[in-house]
């Protein structure tokens, strides 16, 4: 049943409402924690706590921490859907629901912050849940997306959008959203809905300031870091063999979550022995935060070299998004999608958590470099940062989604959004 505080509880003999009103409450108050702690470090007795219950009387609503996390999953999706629903009785333009679908994102925490309405779990862990669970939740994902690209398709057939690659515009709206619950606490709540217009208008009209559409130079990606060490290097054959084991640890994290993934499973992926690869990795939360380093450092790497590079603030900022996307999805990657973030414990998260808005903040830069030589148009440079980083972050195993033939050809369909926006050229605003 979908989170509603409207349900009918007026009689105190309406043993079902009063019911229906606890399970909502309770996992109100889970996906609360999920989000800002994540599943792992978060208990049912926290959750307990939290409404001050006995674990005991808990357990009569959710027995486990795995069912807990699938009904708030569940009742993110049933959310979704209904907004969506709502939608398709209005009278707006495809176009025009699509925004509203992806500002309600913004509203919809707006709304829990404020005590206005329940907290939504962003369903990040999706990979972590038991089969069946798993299973059930992407199928109600996957069918969210094809609504969304289904406005998009439609705007496009009746001329109210650009001919866009729709899978990929659609992944990257919803990966841009992701993440609002963890950045929008950076903003005053006065702040938020107007940040959601804003954010919109970036979607709609992109970063380039030129009337023409911009249209990215062909770009050539190599990385060395699979070079075999020369002879009797063995520092050199020591890292090829950390970097094999966080390549693998990075996969399985990204497909089956923290608790999902097996160091064993990883050990044998590698065809290694088990004290082979416990000579070199002691625990599973030591894997996970090697990779995450192992990601941050790539991404540095990347950045160093658009600072090296001629051309436009839009033209480097295209070709950095460009070199990540790549790495995600080429032989040399892939990198940690943030999903797993939560399972660090939280003096190690908060250090990643750092090193990633640093090495994020290259987006800010870049943006005002383009401002400042006018390819860029006036946006807020924090807003345009956050929605690139979480489309980065969703845009691991992009072939999952849509057939992949050339990588950056993808990249460049993937951004595209960003750049020139949804709308044709002939609607760019006015500079001021």
């Amino acid at each position: 049943m979908p989170l509603n505080r409207s349900s009918n509880s007026s009689s105190p003999f309406n043993r079902k409402a009063q019911h229906d009103a606890k399970r909502i409450a309770i996992l109100s108050e889970a996906a609360r924690l999920f989000n800002g702690k994540g599943s792992r470090a978060t208990t049912l007795q926290d959750v307990a706590r939290g409404l001050g219950l006995t674990k005991t009387s808990l357990y009569y609503y959710v027995r486990t921490k795995e069912e807990l996390i699938f009904q708030c999953y569940e009742v993110t999706m049933q959310r979704q859907h209904s907004i969506m629903d709502a939608l398709d009785k209005t009278a707006l333009s495809p176009l025009e629901r699509a925004g509203a679908f992806f500002k309600s994102q913004f509203e919809s925490w707006l709304s829990a912050q404020k005590g206005d309405d329940v907290h939504i779990a962003a369903p990040l862990e999706i990979a972590s849940l038991k089969p069946h669970h798993r299973s059930a939740i992407e199928a109600e994902y996957i069918r969210m997306f094809k609504r969304l690209r289904a406005y998009l398709r439609e705007a496009m057939d009746r001329g109210e959008a650009r001919r866009i690659e729709s899978t990929s515009a659609t992944r990257a709206i919803i990966g841009a959203t992701d993440w609002v619950f963890h950045w929008l606490h950076q903003l005053e709540r006065g702040e938020v809905l107007a940040a959601a217009d804003a954010a919109w208008d970036i979607l709609l009209h992109g970063l380039s300031a030129a009337e023409d559409e911009y249209v990215p130079a062909t770009l050539s990606i190599s990385f060395d870091s699979d070079r075999p060490a020369q002879g009797f290097d063995r520092q050199e054959q020591h890292r090829q063999k950390q970097e094999a084991f966080y390549k693998a640890g990075t996969w399985f994290f990204n497909r089956k979550g923290f608790n999902g993934a097996s160091l064993d499973q990883i050990a044998e992926h590698l065809n290694v022995s088990k004290g082979a690869f416990y000579y070199h990795i002691r625990n599973k939360e030591d894997l996970l935060f090697a990779c995450y380093q192992r990601s941050i450092a790539i991404v540095q790497r990347i950045d160093a070299l658009a600072m090296r590079t001629e051309g436009s603030g839009l033209q480097k900022l295209d070709e950095t998004a460009r070199r990540v996307f790549h790495a995600q999805n080429s032989d040399a990657g892939p990198l940690i999608r943030y999903n797993t973030i939560t399972a660090l414990p939280t003096d190690r998260r908060k250090e990643i958590l750092s090193a990633t808005e640093e090495a994020d903040s290259r987006f800010d830069t870049l943006i005002a470099e383009g401002k400042l030589d006018g390819s860029i148009r006036d946006v807020n440079p924090l807003l345009a940062r956050r929605l690139m980083s979480g489309a980065i972050n969703a845009s691991m195993d992009i072939s999952l989604w849509r057939a992949i033939d050339d990588i950056d050809i993808a990249a460049v369909e993937y951004f595209d959004i960003f750049y020139n926006g949804l709308l044709p050229r002939e609607h760019l605003p006015e500079s001021n």
